[in-house]
């Protein structure tokens, strides 16, 4: 997790669950699965009041360009037990 994921999740495991949820589905949709993008590469913005926001940054920035995609919605959902994310990313073609 980044630095400001941590900050405002602190205390808040459902909050940590849900962002790994949605950084797993980010590394789905750039095609690499876990592992070859670290999580701090993929960094989940927006507070309770705040929708949220995927913001990419290196390999994962680069990846996503070369894939062309340009625009990430992501919708996030948890209780005490479980914990969602649905990612979508559009792009285009030439």
């Amino acid at each position: 997790f980044t630095s400001a994921e941590l900050k405002y999740c602190a205390g808040k495991d459902e909050s940590l669950a849900v962002r790994f949820a949605a950084k797993e589905a980010v590394s789905k949709a750039l095609g690499t699965g876990i592992g070859p993008v670290s999580w701090q590469e993929i960094e989940i913005r927006g507070g309770e009041y705040e929708a949220p926001a995927i913001i990419l940054h290196d390999r994962a920035e680069r990846i996503a360009k070369e894939l062309r995609l340009t625009t990430w919605s992501v919708s996030l959902s948890h209780s005490e037990t479980h914990a969602i994310a649905v990612v979508v990313a559009v792009g285009h073609r030439d």
